[in-house]
This record gives C-alpha cells, sequence and structure tokens, in this order.
C-alpha cells in the first residue's frame, strides 16, 4: 500500500478514536445504529432469496391458528388450493380450518367434497371467522357475506386479476390457469415427496392422494381439461401430481350425477336464448341452484356460430350472471364489470374466457341510489359490450 494511503487511513483511525474518547454515548449509538442497518440488510436480502413457498410456510408456522378462507360458492380449483393450504399449515405446526360462503351445489363440487372427505365451515357473516389471522385463496379480496370488507388477510394466493393484497404474503399469478398449479409448485420448490398412500402424518413432508388428487382435479376443472387458458404451467403441475393421484377417486370425482333442474336450466337457456350477430344471452327465471347458470353458459356457448354468452338467471333478490367467450375480441371479464359497474351493489369481473356477476335486482329497479334500468336496456347494454360499443 503507498505510503500516503496508510498515512490517510491512520488519520482516519486516529479521528474516530479521539471521537469515541470525546463522545463514547454518541460514538456507541452510531455503531449500533451501524450494525441494526446491516443485520436489516442482511435479513432483506434473505428474505428476497428465499422461494414463495418458503415465505408462505414460515409464516404459517408463526400462527397458532389459520382460517384459511376460499371464494363464495367454491369450486374445486378453491376447495384444493384451501386443502393444500390446510397441509402447509398442519406440516408447520399450525391448527387451520377451511371455511366457505354461499353453497356448494354444483353436482361437480359436492362430489369434489364427498369424494375426497373434505371438511369446511360454511360461514354467512364475517364474525364467524373464529380465527385472527385470515388466508385467502382462489380470489384476492373476501366478498360475498356481511363484514367481508373488514377481512384483512395475511396471505393471498390467487390467478385472477384484482387488487387485493396480503399484509404479510400475496402470490398472485393471472397468467396462471388455475390457483392449484401454484399449490402444486410450493410442493416441488419445498421438494415435498408424493405418498405412496393417503396416510400421510401432519408432520410429513408428504403430499398424500387426497392432496395431489385435489390439486390436479382443481386444475383441470379450471383449465376444461387442460384445454382453456392453460399455460406451461398447468401441464408441469399435472404431471409432477399424478404420480400420487387415486385414480378411482378422481373418476368418481369427474363423473357425478347430475342434478335435475341443471338440465332444466340448460334447456331454458337454450330454448330462451336472444342472438345478435354471434354473441347470444338468455335469462332463465328463478332457479334454486345458482351453479346451473355457468353450466348453462358452458353449453350455450356449444352452439354452432355463437362465441360469447352471457346466462342470468334469478335465485331470491339477486340476479346473477355467467358468460362465456371463445371470441378473441370479447374478454368477457371486462364486458361484465362495465355493464355492472354503473348499478350500485353489483360487482362482477373474471378473465377473457369466463366470467361472473351479482346484482341486486331492487336496485336494477331503482331503490337506493342509481335511477335503475330495466330487464330490456340491461340485456342491450351487453350486447353493446360484447360488440365493443362500451
Amino acid at each position: 500500500m503507498p505510503i500516503w494511503q496508510v498515512g490517510g487511513l491512520q488519520r482516519v483511525v486516529d479521528s474516530v478514536t479521539v471521537f469515541a474518547r470525546e463522545s463514547p454515548l454518541v460514538a456507541a449509538l452510531v455503531v449500533v445504529g451501524l450494525l441494526v442497518f446491516l443485520v436489516g440488510v442482511r435479513l432483506a436480502i434473505d428474505r428476497l432469496r428465499r422461494s414463495p413457498a418458503e415465505r408462505l410456510q414460515r409464516l404459517l408456522a408463526s400462527t397458532d391458528e389459520i382460517a384459511v378462507l376460499m371464494h363464495p360458492n367454491p369450486d374445486p380449483d378453491a376447495m384444493s388450493s384451501a386443502l393444500a393450504v390446510s397441509r402447509l399449515a398442519a406440516q408447520a405446526g399450525s391448527s387451520p380450518t377451511l371455511y366457505y360462503p354461499g353453497q356448494i351445489r354444483h353436482q361437480e363440487n359436492r362430489a369434489f367434497q364427498t369424494v375426497l372427505d373434505l371438511d369446511f365451515d360454511r360461514i354467512e357473516k364475517a364474525g364467524q371467522l373464529q380465527e385472527n389471522e385470515v388466508v385467502l385463496v382462489d380470489h384476492n379480496e373476501a366478498r360475498g357475506f356481511p363484514g367481508a370488507e373488514t377481512i384483512d388477510p395475511i396471505a393471498v394466493i390467487d390467478h385472477h386479476p384484482g387488487g387485493g393484497e396480503g399484509s404479510e404474503f400475496s402470490d398472485v399469478r393471472t397468467g396462471y390457469g388455475a390457483c392449484a398449479t401454484i399449490f402444486a409448485e410450493y410442493f416441488e420448490e419445498l421438494d415435498w415427496e408424493l405418498a405412496d398412500d393417503d396416510a400421510a402424518a401432519d408432520d410429513d413432508e408428504q403430499i398424500d392422494q387426497q392432496v395431489a388428487t385435489g390439486l390436479l382435479y382443481g386444475i383441470q376443472s379450471d383449465t376444461k381439461q387442460l384445454t382453456k387458458g392453460c399455460s406451461s404451467a398447468e401441464f408441469s403441475a399435472a404431471e409432477y401430481l399424478y404420480d400420487g393421484i387415486d385414480e378411482d377417486l378422481l373418476d368418481r370425482i369427474a363423473n357425478p350425477q347430475v342434478d335435475a333442474e341443471v338440465l332444466d336450466v340448460k334447456a331454458r337457456a337454450i330454448t330462451d336464448r336472444q342472438i345478435e350477430n354471434a354473441f347470444a344471452i338468455s335469462d332463465v327465471g328463478a332457479i334454486s341452484n345458482v351453479d346451473a347458470i355457468p353450466q348453462a353458459a358452458d353449453e350455450l356457448l356449444r352452439l354452432e356460430g355463437v362465441t360469447a354468452v352471457v346466462v342470468m338467471g334469478r335465485k331470491e333478490d339477486t340476479l346473477h350472471l355467467s358468460g362465456r367467450s371463445r371470441d378473441d375480441r370479447v374478454h368477457m371479464g371486462n364486458v361484465l364489470q362495465t355493464v355492472v359497474d354503473d348499478i350500485p351493489m353489483g360487482s362482477a369481473g373474471g378473465h377473457a374466457r369466463m366470467g361472473g356477476g351479482q346484482l341486486s335486482i331492487d336496485h336494477m329497479n331503482g331503490i337506493g341510489p342509481g335511477s335503475g334500468v330495466a330487464m330490456t336496456d340491461f340485456k342491450g347494454h351487453l350486447f353493446d359490450a360484447m360488440a365493443g360499443d362500451i
């Protein structure tokens, strides 16, 4: 080292020594502050290096009990994702409870819950959540029950667009076709093994057949058997899970008996359809099974020459909407959101290929803020939105 550098360094050392002697308290505070800063930098670097799976696992391990909340009327993707969080939480030493608002009425959803013997708690208001910490799966903002807006989740794992976030952890991958895909990746990142049977203990790092079968069917269900809305991640996740599934359970879930009302609603949707250009709208009237509406929309989209559809039906004082699109010009989630936005107490959204929404019939009739909207005009707005005119 050159002499001038040695001398310069010595002067710095001498200056620091004099400062420490003259102001020992201030010097001590500077040293402590520097140490705190360095520790903070190290922790931040460590945090950035951890995978999302590791960060979620650490978060779950920091809780004694956790509420896992699905969206209203949960489907296999939501239920399998909740099941995956339950498995991760149990292994981390936390006690999970799985909640859902609404109903489980779709024959596929009921078969999923029954065949996999899943234990869910139905809630009608926010106060029924017993735990302080809440994890949202397959949606990023709680909805569908009084007090939902007061829920501040610590974690959100989802694949739908939206602005909701967890206070401690968020993983929203809108390019994915299913939320279950994200959890399959978590297990793979954590090097969990696929169990040979369904007897994995809570503290084992194994995916039992119940979880593997549920996640695979969640992926299949949300992507129409890996044919719509897929990314390469869905195929990779399905390959990873396949060796751990129970084929008999998978077959029983995929082929349930169909409720008679579902067939009636499908028939009404087809018979009473209105068509403009390549777009169809159908009002199926009063229903008791809300899950019949998206099934009717799927059926209506199969008609030759039809590229986008919206089916609506009434249950009590709510109008339920379900839309489907195979037209690259029609983003169904945006269509429904655009039409519903101006109606008080209405909500809608979704993906390019599918969307859904709910409206208060009283507010459509002009009760409360707003002047309301006639059903004929509402259908006209839907057609205009699908055509890109609004």
